[in-house]
Order: C-alpha cells, then structure tokens, then sequence
C-alpha cells in the first residue's frame, strides 16, 4: 500500500484565517535521509493532508521510518511570496507485514536411532524459519507429521516421540514427512523427511533364519538353516541343548512313506511270500473294495475311510484258508476316541459264520480305546481252556494319528507291534473251543457279518476311522526288521558333512528321523552344528506340501540350571510339486496272426514290439530366460494290467499267460483270470517291458474266433501316475482250400531255364529240421512264383495249339490234388531272365504293374497267407519280424490270395 495511517491525522493550522493565501496551507516538506514518503496537502483552507510512499517499501527490507515534516502557508498573495513555516513534527512509521513468505525447515533430512521396547519424550527435534518480518509471520506456530498411520507425534515445538514401544523385529526403520505452519498459517512449500532407526535389545535367541524353505524334489539334502546362529547377549554359557522336530502328521500315513501297494512294499522289505491284501485298490480282479470311501487328498496314499456304514466282505477264494498256530495281522490305522457313552465294539476284521449262526472265530476290533484280538480256535484243533481275547490299552489307538500295528500270532502267546514298537497285552482272556461245523465263514472289513439269529444278514459293529495296507499273512510271522520297514519314512532330518562338527557336539535322531537333538559346550560350535541340519526326502515323486519345523532351545550356565530363556522356533519347509511322469506305452495296435499259429503250442506274443517310457517337463535357464523342455527319465512302475475288452476268456478253448521263468530275478507276481492277467511288483519299466513282451496268447479252437482285442495299462505309485490306455486287436485268418492258379506251378514251360542258385519253396506238410528262411527270402520266393506263373500261363495259352500231349497235362493241371501238396517241390527260375519276349508291350507292362501289387500283398499278409499257408510256429514267425518290423507299422488286412484283374492268360 502507498497510504500511510496516521495518528493523529496529519493537519496544519494557519491563524491568519480566513485571510486568503496567509492563513491558507500550501504544502507540507519532509526533511530525513532517503525517507521513501511524500506529503500531499488535501484541503488548503482547512489545511488536511496526507502521507503517501512515494517508492516500494518492504517490511522485510526496514520495518520502521522516522522524519520531520515541516507545513508552509502560501505567502502574502498569489505570487506565494513571503511564505512561512509552521514548527517540526517527528513522524514515525511502521511497516504492516504482509504473508508472503512460506516455512523453511533448516535442514534437508533428519535422522535419528532409537531402542526398541521405550518410550521417548523426544526422539529429536526439526526446525523451520519464516522470513517475514513480523512477528505474526514469522513465527511457527504449528508442526504436523504428514505421514499416516505412524507410532509417532509431534508437538508444536518440533519434538518428535513415540507413540507405542517399537519392535526390532516388526519393522527395523521409519521414514516420516513432517511439514510447518507460521502463526498466518502458511504452510511449507516442501516437507522434511525424517528417518528413524530402530536398534534391537540385544534378545537371547536364534537370528539369520528364514521362516520357510523351500525343497525341490530330486534335490536330495538340503541345509534348513546356512546362516541361523544364537544370539546370547554376552552371558557366560556352560551348554546349549537344541532340539529340531519335523512335524510331518498331515502328510499322508503320518509322513512321506512310499504309496505303493501292500503287496509291493512286502516285496521290497524282503518279507515273506504269501500274504492276502484285504484292501487292495479296486479293480475288475479285486472289485470287493469299489464300495468303499478313498481318502481321495492322501497324494494316491490307498486309505480307506470308514465312518460307520461302510463295510466289505471279501471273497471266499481270496480268504486264507489254512490260519496254522503262526500268522501275521498287519495294517495301518488312524482312528479317534469312539462316539457316545457306552462306546460299542468297533471292527476292523472279522471272520464270522455266513449262515446259521454268528460265532466270531477271529476278529481284530477297537473298544473304549483298546485294541483287541479275538481268536477262537477249533475243537478240532485244541479241545482245552486256551487263551482267546487279547487285549492292549494305548494312546495311540485314539490319538487320531497314523499308526502301524503288526500282530504276531505265535499261539498261545500274541504280540502286537506299534510304529515298531514291542506291546504285550495287559489282559488274556481264556475260552472253549468252537465245535466244529460245516457252516461257511465269511471274512469282512470295517465290520462284522452277521449271518444267523437274525431275520436278514446283515453287517454290525461297524468300524469308525481310516485303514490302509490291511494283510494276513498265514503259516509266518513278520520279523522286526521287515516291520521297521514297512514303516518307515521317506523323508526327515540329516546332518551335512559329518567331520566338520567340532569334537563336543553330541547328536541324536529318533528312529524316523524326525526328531534330532544337538548338544554342546561352546556357542560357535553349536551354530556350525545348525546350519548343517538338512531336510531330505528320498522319494522321486515326494507329496508336496508344507512340512512344519518347531526347533527348542536350552541353555545352562555356570552354576545355574538355566539362565536365558530362548524362544521356541517355528518354520516351514514347502515341498514343492514334482515334474509329473508321462508314461506312454507304444507298439503295434494291430496283429494279424493265421489261425495255425494260435493254436501252436507257443500262441502268439502281442505284446512283443511293446515299448514303455515317461517324459517329464523340464525347464532350462538359458540366456536369461526359462525355456521348457521334455526329458525321458526312468522310474519304477508298480503294476501293468492286460485287460480282455469284450467277452471274457473262455478257458477251455483259449488262454492268457506267462511263463513263471520271465518273472525270475525280477521283483514281480502276475496274477491271472478271465478277464486278463495282472503284473505288479515295484520293478523298473525295462523288467516289465521285458515280462509284457514274453505274454502269450493261445486259442486252440480259434475256428469261431475272428478278433481278440486287449488293453494294457501300467502305473507308478499304486496309481498316482498312470500310463494311456493301449489297446491291441489281434485278427484271426482261417485256413482256406488252394485255388485252381496255384496248381499250374505243377506244368513246367520249357521256356524256364534253370539258374545257379536255386530257392526253396516248402510246402505245408514239409517239416525243417533247421531253422525258418529269413522272411526277405520268402517274399522274393512268393513275388518271383507269383511272376513265373503268369509268364507260364500266358505261353501255355499261346502256345496250346502247337503242342501235343497238352490235354494230357491240362488234366493234370486240373487236378486240385496236385503234388504241390508234395513234400519237397523246387521251382528254379531264373529271375533276372527278360521274360517279356512272348508278351505284348501292355501286357508287359501290367506284368511289372501285378508284381509290385503282389509283392505288398505277400508283406502285409503276415504269417504266408499267399501262394502257401505257412503253417510255421511262433519262432519262425519271430525270427520273420525282426527283418520285417510288422512292415513299418502299418495295419495288415487279409486280402484275397490272387487279384484276377492281374495276369494274362
């Protein structure tokens, strides 16, 4: 503004007034150094005025002026001569300050470091400046913290503090805005940051772990922990006690174990032969468990879960027959504490009257969380009072928790295995014999057939829980050292490089591996001990999913049980999914075989060009980027099933089988019935390509049969993987009567010339003492016969007029009983002859044109279906085909033995 306020107003009075120009104000003169103002007179008569500024003031620049001011009259006339002035007056101005200036902090960045677990009155304090000139506007009257959602505040001095204890291991650093307000409210252009250390008490404890690790499968061993160590303030240590657990009951049977089947494991822990899986998977062979609920969220683990209505009963010709005074009961079973107050028996086996009556004579069932084993023997056998129930009392049985329990009956004496751990029974209970009778015996799962007394049979005392690998095994018991097998884990704890644990560390496993304790004196040692704690999973295909770690720590000082307390550890190790196996099974789809070679002693092979093999997908880092892939791998397959498609096999005419000598030195059965036959065993695919390809089929009245057709799948891990469904056509060609061309071979031209080398042609009825001719040889035979037969019908038919004796031979050629029939023909030609001399030119040419055409006939009709019907055996027939390799795979069809369109007669 250019207006000054005064007060009081500047006026100047004359008393010469009214006289004109005496008493009248003229002007007002300011008298200062610089001073930026001037003085206008408003009114001479009434001698007002004002102050104006006559250039830019700035409050900033000089807040205050002082000055004398001086008023003149205007004289005696109008000339303004003889002026006078009044006395001086002292003006003193202020300068109004106007907000034009915003806050400036003094610094650019702010920084300070607190302890964790305090309160602070001040953490530090900011400060910004105003460069208005007024007190109003220069001063800050007001900080704010801009940053949201902070455990600080601020006051309007600039001291920042904490609004809560701050924890190290929540958040290690802060950055924060703060802006300013002057007292006009402005606000600063530009906020400060302000960042915040947060420093750890110093805890007792493990630090550098990670709360999850991540293991890829086929990895083997892999380090939990490189770089975890204990922090222990300084405190002086005598002993550090550390114990890691793997938790592993959610993963399937309680961990990681192979899901083969029941039977598989046994072989491969080396137990005993002769065992009966009551829980098999289901299949044509074994539909009794198709019933029954799957726990389908076990990774392919075969649990069967039973909740009160489920129950099986399993088929006379699969119960062991012969329970001598030795056997084994085996199975895994998870179950819970029993519904209800008077809880009833619960059970998992049970072989019972099926009619009748309802005498139990043994069963295994749960009651009120013991397990007991009933065994009622025969009068036949033992005519005294003789132990019949046994009984156990443990926490496993309701625990909910994957259990293994093995029986061995040893009789009188019975010992129960649990996890292989030894159990006698507390309780013995002594009972009769049965007597003896002729009712049937029905053998159930999951509950208790009652057949008699009742008006209609039906299942009781059902079983409430999960089973899984349910066997009997008559005539031996399970050694301890096959039980330990059966049930052990796959995957659990390892310590790296053994030797370079210092020479005070002591370490201990559980039996499972799950469970590793670490002892020591010295903290350094018992931190490289740690980080050598490794998690392997020896499976190929391991169940993915989360694993839990829980690691407790101890410490002892001197003279001190305990001194610093650490806090437990919980982490994860995620067991990330493998690369699936594709298994792709290959080969000839389409066999056709002549009737006389199904019904030779050795059949036919259908399987014999079977190729098995499993690809996964890969991917590869290269140049940065991740390219997928297919790689083949070789795994073991744990059972191929060859199924009859259609009408099942009839046994009387027709069969399915191998040899037991294929299976020798391999870990693989076959079981065998109608409706196909069934290899397993854990074994690789080389082993089961090599018993597929030894399959025979024979069908020694295949005068109805025009077709058998099979399909074959296999799989790995009891069905987790499995291979597609191949399917095989084997095509029947019957035996049909000679036509009347094939007997001109028996009238020689004269026109033939014999060659150096001549070729055999046998008969049917011709027996080889030797091996087959090669099958090349026997098509060259075929084509050049097929030639030589047009060549000699057509000069016969030129030449019939000229000679003589020729009805002669027509009536020989006429007779289908020909010596073709004989035991020995040869027929010498020799085939680099030029025959087409008595031909015509397109009679030539139809020649070359029939020969081709007959030459692919002849290969495709495998087994000689052309000029003779090959009546060789199944050696001939495969010596034959590793020349021709079922002609490059394409599908062989019975074609007629001759094309009439072809030859010139």
């Amino acid at each position: 503004m250019d207006t000054v306020l005064l007060d009081p107003p500047l006026v100047a009075l004359d008393k010469d007034a009214p006289v004109p120009y005496a008493g009248e104000i003229c002007s007002f003169k300011i008298f200062g150094q610089d001073a930026p103002f001037e003085a206008v007179v408003l009114n001479r008569t009434s001698g007002e005025g004002v102050l104006r500024a006559s250039s830019h003031v700035d409050c900033e620049s000089q807040k205050e002026y002082t000055f004398i001011i001086q008023a003149y009259d205007c004289g005696a006339g109008p000339g303004g001569a003889n002026w006078k002035k009044s006395h001086k007056a002292v003006v003193h101005i202020q300068v109004d300050d106007v907000n034009e200036f915003s806050p400036v902090f003094r610094e650019s960045l702010y920084k300070a470091s607190v302890t964790e677990g305090k309160i602070y009155d001040s953490i530090l304090q900011v400060e910004a400046w105003d460069q208005d000139c007024s007190p109003q506007y220069s001063q800050i009257c007001n900080y704010e913290i801009v940053t949201g959602g902070t455990p600080f505040a601020i006051d309007r001095n600039g001291n920042i503090r904490n609004t809560e204890r701050l924890s190290y291991e929540k958040q290690q650093s802060y950055r924060i805005m703060v802006s300013a307000f002057d007292c006009g409210q402005k606000k600063a252009k530009e906020d400060v940051a302000i960042h915040i250390e947060v420093k750890p008490v110093c805890k007792p404890g493990w630090q550098g772990w990670n709360k999850r690790v991540d293991y890829e499968p086929g990895t083997g061993s892999k380090q939990l922990f490189p770089k975890m160590h204990l922090e222990t303030c300084g405190g002086p240590l005598s002993g550090v006690k550390a114990m890691v657990e793997l938790q592993t009951n959610h993963i399937g049977k309680g961990c990681d174990r192979e899901t083969y089947s029941e039977k598989s494991l046994q072989k491969l822990c080396g137990a005993a032969s002769g065992s009966t899986d009551l829980l098999p998977a289901p299949s044509p062979a074994t539909n009794w468990t198709a019933s029954l609920l799957t726990d389908s969220g076990r990774e392919s683990d075969l649990i069967y879960r039973f909740d009160g209505r489920q129950a099986a009963n399993v088929p006379d010709h699969v119960v062991p027959q012969n329970l001598t005074d030795q056997f084994t009961v085996a199975t895994w079973m998870k179950h819970g504490p029993s519904p209800g107050l008077r809880a009833e028996k619960e059970t998992i086996l049970c072989n019972s009257d099926k009619t009748e009556m309802n005498r139990h004579h043994y069963s295994l069932y749960v009651h009120n969380c013991r397990l007991v084993f009933l065994l009622r023997r025969d009068f036949t056998q033992i005519d005294t009072f003789r132990p019949a129930e046994f009984h156990w009392k443990l926490e496993q049985i309701c625990d909910k928790e994957w259990h293994y329990y093995v029986i061995n009956v040893e009789f009188p004496a019975v010992t129960l295995f649990v996890d292989g751990v030894t159990y006698e029974p507390y309780l013995v209970t002594d009972d009769w014999p049965i007597h003896s009778s002729k009712i049937d015996t029905q053998l159930t799962v999951g509950a208790c057939w009652q057949g008699g007394e009742v008006a209609t049979p039906r299942f009781t005392q059902y079983f409430h829980g999960s089973l899984s690998g349910l066997t009997i095994r008559p005539g031996r018991i399970e050694t301890q050292k096959v039980i330990s097998c059966l049930q052990a884990c796959k995957e659990g704890l390892d310590i790296n490089s053994l030797e370079s644990l210092a020479k005070d560390i002591k370490f201990h496993f559980n039996p499972a591996q799950s469970v590793l304790v670490v002892e020591g004196e010295d903290v350094d040692s018992i931190n490289t001990a740690m980080t050598k704690v490794s998690y392997i999973n020896s499976r190929q295909f391991p169940t993915p999913g989360l694993r839990r770690l829980h690691i407790s720590t101890s410490v002892q000082c001197f003279g001190e049980d305990t001194c610093v307390s650490i806090p437990d550890i919980k982490a994860v190790v995620m067991v990330l999914p493998p690369s699936e196996p594709r298994i792709t099974i290959s080969g000839s789809k389409q066999l056709v075989r002549p009737a006389s070679v199904l019904r030779s002693p050795l059949g036919v092979a259908p399987f014999k060009e079977l190729r098995i093999t499993s690809t996964v997908m890969k991917s590869d880092s290269f140049g940065g980027f991740r390219r997928p892939g297919v790689m083949e791998v070789m795994h073991n397959l744990d059972y191929c099933d060859v199924l009859v498609i259609g009408d099942e096999l009839e046994p009387e005419r027709e069969s399915l089988e191998i040899q037991h000598s294929a299976l020798l030195g391999k870990h693989l059965d076959a079981t065998n019935s109608t409706s196909g036959i069934s290899i397993y065993g854990v074994d690789s695919m080389a082993h089961y390509e090599q018993v597929l390809r030894q399959l025979r089929y024979r069908n020694w009245r295949p005068a109805s049969l025009t077709e058998r057709r099979f399909r074959l799948t296999c799989s790995e891990l009891n069905g987790r993987y499995t291979s597609n469904e191949f399917n095989l056509e084997i095509s029947v060609l019957h035996h049909t009567a000679p036509m009347e061309h094939v007997n001109h071979m028996a009238a020689q031209s004269q026109y033939m010339r014999p060659v150096h080398h001549p070729l055999m042609i046998h008969t049917p009825n011709s027996h080889m003492s030797g091996p087959a001719p090669p099958a090349a040889t026997v098509v060259i035979v075929v084509c050049i016969a097929a030639l030589v037969i047009i060549v000699v019908i057509g000069i016969y038919r030129i030449h019939a007029t000229h000679q003589e004796g020729s009805r002669d031979e027509e009536d020989e050629i006429k007779d289908p009983e020909s010596d073709w029939e004989g035991s020995g023909l040869n027929i010498t030609v020799n085939p680099m002859e030029d025959m087409r001399g008595p031909q015509a030119p397109g009679e030539a040419a139809r020649g070359e044109e029939c020969e081709e055409e007959d030459e692919d006939d002849d290969v495709e009709l495998v087994g000689g279906m052309t000029i003779v019907e090959s009546d060789s055996s199944d050696e001939d027939e495969e010596e034959g085909n590793k020349g021709r390799q079922e002609v490059n795979g394409r599908k062989q069809k019975g074609k007629p033995e001759w094309d009439s369109s072809c030859g010139t007669y």
